[in-house]
């Protein structure tokens, strides 16, 4: 069955724009980036000529001896026996990390020749260890691709007027099928957002299938660190990576480098962090202590949350049976903050950047802070139907927050100072 990603409309949208730049789909492995730009040349243009780097060992070379676009175009047309027109073909450069200059090319597409349409991808990691070439800066579009959303998993499984209604925030409609959402959500829980695991479920209903892929992924991305990142570096890459999931089973879910191990600190694992949330594996939350706008110019690069890429992965390496989507609300018990955190935090993430707020001497926290437009939005998650919400109260009246969010296992519901979303409704919370 076929995964809808909201992503192609953006793509959709980059065609016809009179200011279109070669673009750069950034994003970790294995969300999905290959499959998406073949899936929009096939839709969008008559040919399209794929390029992978990574296996195409006569191509790594392309870019070496100088950026003569007409030479490029040719040698591409005749490696792939293809026409290229500007105006109806697609050239999608893969793996670009792999190609000597490959970044650099980019620039020369832009300035050179304007009329084709350009798309790159590649490793994240491999694509900021090219220190050595200047990223073209202002010269390609960039979008970024997530893991498969809750909303784009429900799209597939439920059924098209449900999903319409919560498109739509159609509290009434839904009303009745609360639970059949909430079930789903369970399901995403454990299924989570790698597109690979996500197709595989769609098709064959099979959650022993799911983890195997899930754990295939994971060794997939430790094999990576090996390859990319300086060997020094990699041992603590793995303990950082390996102690996520106790990082978030702690009610307080700051990050603390002793729990990576006996006198851990921060100047021994800064950069193996750098590089997990450069290579989109790692989203990191920082903390702000001033709740004012701009958020990003109040932010304590000190102090941070982490979350894992992928609400799935995380189930995985935690080791949680599927048996537990048997027993309802039990994966909201067990691991439950972790989880209901991870979740909002991967949702939100995909549009917004994030950040959580503590009382400098005080218990009291936040979960996240979102900036839109001119409002600072706070927004708590919690794992089940509690509508107290004490911090996010006292935060409210101290700071003067027109607009607090709450996500639970509860129904919609509009309260005087606060708005309760469920959690299956994160993905329209904002907008």
């Amino acid at each position: 069955m076929k995964i809808n990603r909201t992503i192609l409309e953006d793509l959709k949208l980059w065609k016809i724009s009179k200011k279109r730049k070669p673009l750069l789909l950034q994003g970790a492995r294995q969300v999905g980036k290959t499959f998406i730009m073949k899936a929009f040349g096939q839709a969008e243009f008559d040919e399209v000529v794929y390029v992978n780097f990574e296996s195409s060992e006569n191509l790594k070379a392309l870019f070496t001896n100088d950026f003569n676009i007409e030479r490029i175009v040719n040698t591409l047309a005749i490696e792939h026996s293809q026409t290229i027109t500007a105006t109806n073909t697609l050239i999608i450069l893969d793996e670009i990390q792999e190609a000597e200059k490959g970044l650099t090319a980019l620039k020369y597409f832009y300035e050179n020749a304007p009329q084709y349409y350009i798309v790159a991808a590649g490793s994240l990691l491999g694509v900021s260890m090219q220190h050595k070439h200047a990223f073209p800066i202002g010269k390609v579009d960039i979008l970024k691709l997530h893991p498969i959303s809750f909303m784009e998993f429900a799209q597939a499984i439920c059924e098209p007027l449900l999903y319409k209604a919560l498109l739509q925030k159609n509290w009434t409609l839904i009303e009745p099928y609360h639970h059949t959402l909430v079930d789903a959500l369970r399901l995403y829980y454990y299924v989570g957002g790698m597109p690979e695991a996500v197709a595989d479920y769609v098709d064959n209903r099979n959650l022993n299938s799911v983890r195997a892929i899930q754990q295939k992924i994971i060794i997939g991305y430790q094999n990576d660190f090996a390859k990319y990142a300086p060997t020094e570096i990699v041992p603590r890459l793995r303990l950082v990576w390996l102690s996520i999931i106790s990082q978030l089973a702690k009610e307080n879910k700051k990050y603390i480098y002793g729990q990576i191990k006996n006198g851990a600190r921060a100047k021994d694992f800064e950069l193996a962090i750098s590089w997990l949330v450069d290579a989109g594996l790692v989203i990191k939350v920082n903390r702000v202590l001033h709740p004012k706008i701009p958020l990003n110019s109040y932010q304590d690069m000190d102090v941070f949350k982490l979350y894992l890429v992928d609400i799935g992965l995380l189930n995985a390496m935690a080791n949680l049976d599927q048996q537990v989507l048997l027993e309802k609300n039990k994966i909201l018990i067990e691991f439950k903050g972790a989880l209901t955190e991870q979740y909002v935090c991967q949702q939100l993430h995909i549009h917004h950047e994030l950040y959580y707020w503590t009382a400098e001497r005080s218990i009291g926290e936040i979960d996240f802070l979102v900036q839109q437009k001119n409002k600072i939005i706070p927004i708590e998650a919690k794992a089940e139907e509690n509508l107290k919400a004490k911090s996010l109260k006292v935060f409210a009246e101290k700071y003067s927050i027109e607009t607090s969010l709450k996500a639970t296992m509860n129904q919609y519901k509009q309260q005087d100072w606060v708005t309760n979303y469920a959690l299956y409704a994160v993905g329209v919370m904002l907008g």
